[in-house]
């Protein structure tokens, strides 16, 4: 006979994780090595996938995990109150364009990845829009938990573990 578990966590450790309501998203913006990991992952987590690059081109080098959506930008149509979207390279001309997109939608979190040794590129390009300063300081950066990431399927993980920690009002790591 099974045993029943009231707590979640204990639930899932025994194979009886509550049932996944499907309602979160992840949006990875540009296809990269890193998008591609987080996709991977997000769908195995019970996230929605939707992977935006504006250069169509880029996307054919991706490989694509089952029901992914495609997209140019971020658009209100699948950035609702539940979304959260990790732009995976701040180096692209598009960076300003994409995140004001996403900055004039409800998503939840919005985050580059980045080092924190490095300049903030989003600050500028998002500025030279004229976004406010209150909109600007929405977008989080770095991202993730601090846990030394250096491959592309360390960041997702990372960045995943962070997203997870911040729906729950966790602080992430070791910290209970």
């Amino acid at each position: 006979m099974a045993h029943q578990h009231t707590d979640p966590a204990c639930a899932a450790a025994h194979g009886t994780p509550p049932v996944q309501d499907g309602t979160r998203t992840l949006v990875a913006v540009f296809a990269s090595p890193v998008a591609e990991h987080l996709l991977h992952f997000a769908r195995d987590l019970g996230y929605r996938t939707v992977l935006v690059e504006p250069d169509l081109h880029r996307i054919e080098s991706v490989s694509r995990p089952e029901n992914l959506r495609l997209a140019s930008t971020v658009d209100p149509s699948f950035a609702d109150g539940d979304v959260d979207v990790v732009v995976t390279d701040h180096d692209r001309p598009e960076l300003g364009a994409v995140l004001d997109a996403a900055l004039q939608t409800r998503a939840r979190w919005i985050g580059v990845m980045g080092s924190l040794r490095h300049t903030a590129p989003h600050v500028a390009a998002l500025r030279e829009r004229g976004v406010d300063e209150a909109a600007v300081a929405r977008v989080h950066r770095p991202i993730g938990l601090n846990i030394g990431s250096r491959t592309p399927a360390e960041i997702a993980v990372a960045t995943l573990a962070g997203l997870i920690a911040d729906r729950n009002d966790r602080p992430g790591g070791f910290a209970f």
